[in-house]
């Protein structure tokens, strides 16, 4: 930064007393909260955390110095904006995962398709003796992995299957009306609309510093 966009250290002081009034703002609503999703305190939380980024910014700027708060994101969803009253939901998932061990992968794809070949060569795609090949292809084997055990079993018996897990997050949103059979299904997330999100759960290796394995799991509403 040039020194005539310099802030001033006038401008870092009220920075700092920004901050302290914020605080005490936060502490006041949630001291007076009605409740667990009381507005005052999500907006008493948002005021505390820009003028605590401003400050952080000055700070640096001025006396290339850092304070010890992690500001949060803009990466949350948005303002709920669906029913008050939902009538029904869409779950929608994603799990990400990479092959560690190809080989253990195979493997076990074979040992499936060995048991029942008629159900592998389906899930494999069909074609010739599709069976014959899942321990050879890996995304013959992913196809009768997936096929033959549901995604929740995956998850938990993921290291079983040569899979290591990546992030995940579940989200919970309302709707209007139930859809009618098939409506969705040639494009099933083009309708995911963040503004409808009733709750979500997330899991990231990015938590682990903050959180233990046993606390990953955190609903949007703690999030903020």
């Amino acid at each position: 930064m040039s020194d005539a966009a310099q802030p001033s250290a006038a401008e870092v002081r009220a920075a700092a007393e920004a901050v302290k009034a914020a605080l005490d703002r936060h502490l006041d609503a949630v001291e007076r909260r009605s409740g667990q999703d009381d507005p005052a305190v999500y907006a008493a939380f948002d005021e505390l955390a820009a003028a605590a980024e401003v400050y952080d910014e000055l700070l640096y700027d001025t006396y290339d110095e850092v304070t010890p708060f992690e500001i949060p994101g803009n990466d949350a969803l948005p303002a709920y904006a669906g029913p008050e009253e939902p009538s029904a939901l869409s779950v929608l998932i994603r799990r990400d995962y990479t092959v560690a061990e190809p080989q253990r992968l195979l493997h076990q794809a074979q040992r499936i398709a060995d048991l029942d070949p008629d159900a592998a060569d389906e899930a494999a795609g069909g074609g010739a003796d599709a069976a014959a090949v899942v321990g050879t292809s890996v995304h013959a084997a992913l196809g009768v992995l997936f096929g033959e055990f549901e995604p929740d079993e995956i998850a938990s018996r993921h290291k079983e299957f040569g899979l290591e897990e990546g992030d995940s997050t579940l989200w919970v949103a309302a709707a209007d009306d139930p859809a009618e059979p098939g409506e969705w299904l040639s494009a099933p997330f083009d309708q995911a609309d963040p503004q409808r999100v009733v709750c979500r759960f997330d899991v990231s290796a990015v938590f682990d510093e903050e959180l233990g394995d046993d606390d990953m799991l955190e609903p949007l509403d703690h999030e903020r």
